[in-house]
């Protein structure tokens, strides 16, 4: 059975989209916590970080960098926050490995 993001990648569900390439594509959250809210979704399904292999590096790495492009062109100069969920008890919802990043706003810590 295919995760909400293996359907939206596949585009079997609507997304609005700010990026693609070979590697991920990037979607605005359906309910933002920042007036800036985006997740980078690798196109290769991932559980989650902690089944990330090593071989995967490389991917990682990709997601991390292309987290700051898209800030930088959704002018997110102040700063941003990136979050990865892992597991139920670290608010993960879907089980596919997704970065959030959000900004626009000042974030407080502890972040809950």
């Amino acid at each position: 059975m295919k995760t909400l993001f293996q359907r939206i990648i596949d585009r079997e569900i609507p997304a609005k989209i700010e990026h693609e390439d070979a590697q991920c594509i990037v979607i605005h959250d359906i309910d933002p916590q920042a007036p800036v809210h985006f997740l980078v979704i690798p196109k290769e399904h991932i559980l989650r970080v902690a089944d990330a292999a090593d071989t995967q590096q490389a991917l990682l790495g990709h997601l991390l960098l292309t987290a700051k492009e898209v800030a930088a062109k959704l002018d997110l100069k102040d700063g941003f926050r990136i979050v990865i969920n892992n597991g139920p008890n670290g608010g993960e919802t879907v089980p596919h490995l997704h970065i959030h990043v959000l900004g626009g706003r000042a974030m407080k810590w502890p972040p809950g």
